[in-house]
């Protein structure tokens, strides 16, 4: 089993009417994920709008979320200011994270060698494990395989890796050189079926907010060596991976939309995200539907 399960959410950051961080909601949310396919939850995020969030509501949000649910929470406490992360980290750690997220630092554009130190330093603040968060289409800077690969052989505390980069290939080098105990995550819905032949462990996901069981089924089917229903359960969630995000709507405000939709009251995306467009809060119930309709129809394969 991996150390944070297999199916984690990248967890969405509840807002009330008036954008106030809303904790009872999020406790809420978490307990739902919980009970609804997911091993593990990961908040403070990207899709958890961490930019957007204080300090103090950044903590208050780690704080409530460990106290509602018996699955690891991984925090997200990386920064564009490794000073900040470190600090975040320990914070974290005090309050009982399962471990933190370290994302690459954004919009600096730092070298390799100011992202390894940036990593390094966060690692070094606590005990807690890490799990670094390449995305380079956010961050602008891809984290070298070189320096993943430092890190994992060097930093005994950095365990994991969220992967969405986007290269198939270079996952599949760096899991296959990795050492053991050093785990893999897709980091993108749509690559973690190609990213199960490279190796990877499990997915922190977006789409999870309602397709955990799922993603649960696909783990199953893959372990079992049903490549082809594992192919036909991630075709029930393509239409799910093309709805949590686009160009006139970025993730988080469409999962917000379903998750809405689902009855949990999250709120919209604060500025510079912002409120959702009405065409995503119609389409949610649609795609809610088609994928009800999809596990109807292929609730396992019949020759099985």
């Amino acid at each position: 089993m991996a150390r944070f399960g297999r199916v984690l959410s990248a967890m969405v950051t509840p807002f009330d009417a008036d954008g106030r961080l809303d904790l009872d909601v999020a406790q809420q949310l978490a307990r739902h994920l919980q009970h609804h396919g997911n091993d593990g939850l990961v908040i403070a995020g990207t899709t958890g709008e961490a930019p957007v969030l204080s300090d103090d509501e950044r903590l208050s949000l780690f704080a409530a979320v460990i106290e509602a649910v018996s699955v690891p929470v991984i925090a997200g406490t990386g920064t564009n200011d490794t000073a900040h992360s470190v600090h975040l980290t320990r914070e974290a750690h005090a309050l009982g994270a399962a471990g933190v997220l370290a994302v690459c630092p954004y919009y600096n554009r730092p070298s390799q060698a100011g992202i390894e130190a940036h990593i390094r330093a966060m690692a070094a603040a606590s005990p807690a494990p890490v799990m670094i968060y390449d995305i380079p289409v956010r961050t602008g800077r891809k984290i070298a395989t070189a320096v993943l690969m430092r890190l994992a052989n060097e930093v005994a505390n950095v365990v994991a890796l969220k992967d969405a980069a986007g290269n198939p290939g270079e996952t599949a080098a760096l899991i296959s050189a990795a050492p053991d105990g050093f785990e893999v995550y897709s980091g993108d819905d749509v690559m973690t079926l190609p990213l199960l032949a490279c190796g990877i462990v499990g997915t922190v996901g977006v789409a999870t907010h309602w397709t955990g069981p799922d993603h649960q089924e696909m783990f199953d089917l893959w372990e079992k060596g049903d490549v082809v229903g594992a192919r036909l359960v991630n075709s029930r969630m393509l239409e799910s991976f093309a709805f949590e995000t686009g160009d006139d709507a970025p993730n988080p405000i469409p999962t917000k939309a379903m998750m809405r939709h689902l009855g949990v009251a999250v709120g919209q995306a604060r500025l510079p995200m912002g409120d959702a467009p009405a065409f995503i809060d119609d389409r949610a119930p649609q795609v809610w539907s088609n994928l009800q309709r999809w596990r109807d129809a292929y609730p396992q394969r019949p020759d099985r």
